[in-house]
């Protein structure tokens, strides 16, 4: 499906942690404050205490404020409609979370395919585009040009990795959605037909539910499939809407 640009762009910052202060009250005997200088340093410097503080730092309150600060970004997915939909004034379109959860469960109950890894559809349909959170969901009539739209998207995804921390997960989500946009792996492509299939399936129930003619919808999509699960249900979605009449 096809983007709109949000001109505005809010990042959520990230959280910080106020600095930790110390105050010792005066020791009047020399000898007592040259023991209590030594103790200070020598704790300072074991190298128990440093690993406890980095295994605090990095397994509580970093991680969780990144997480949060992501996820509240994220939120932006659901809040914003699909900007197809919106343009054919459909009621109560669904918004960007929406159509990556059903893409998720799509890919959930699909049937085995040879290798093809499962788990990883499934992630590449949560992450294919999340992008829109800073981006929005922009479209051929936006009159942005290919290239210039991967930017945009590919530079908000780097923003959103760097937002969660980087390490392994935000590697991971970058990669999935580079495999994604690339259309590089036998996963990629199967969920390349699955967000045809969400959007076809989706205009065929705003048909039914609000008397929409969304035929442009299906005349984008015809003859695009790359794989035989992509073909079968997309085959399926066309025969109930030829039913419906």
């Amino acid at each position: 499906m096809s983007r709109l640009f949000c001109k505005s762009l809010l990042l959520t910052p990230s959280l910080a942690s106020a600095p930790i202060r110390f105050s010792f009250k005066s020791i009047s005997s020399p000898s007592s404050t040259s023991r209590v200088h030594r103790m200070a340093t020598e704790a300072s410097s074991s190298p128990s205490s440093n690993a406890d503080r980095e295994a605090t730092s990095s397994s509580s309150s970093a991680p969780a404020s990144s997480a949060i600060d992501f996820l509240s970004l994220c939120h932006r997915l659901k809040t914003t409609k699909r900007a197809g939909w919106v343009k054919r004034d459909v009621k109560d379109p669904e918004s960007i979370a929406d159509h990556m959860y059903r893409m998720g469960l799509m890919a959930l109950i699909a049937s085995d395919i040879p290798g093809v890894d499962r788990d990883k559809c499934i992630k590449i349909a949560l992450v294919h585009d999340i992008a829109e959170a800073i981006v929005g969901d922009i479209t051929p009539s936006d009159g942005v040009p290919k290239a210039e739209k991967s930017r945009r998207e590919q530079e908000a995804l780097d923003h959103m990795c760097k937002l969660l921390g980087g390490g392994k997960i935000a590697k991971e989500i970058g990669e999935l959605w580079m495999e994604y946009e690339g259309n590089s792996s036998p996963e990629a492509k199967i969920v390349k037909d699955l967000d045809k299939i969400e959007m076809i399936l989706q205009a065929l129930e705003y048909e039914k539910d609000q008397g929409k003619d969304l035929e442009e919808f299906f005349q984008s999509t015809a003859g695009k499939f790359q794989t035989d699960l992509g073909k079968a249900w997309a085959s399926e979605v066309a025969s109930r809407r030829k039913k419906q009449g």
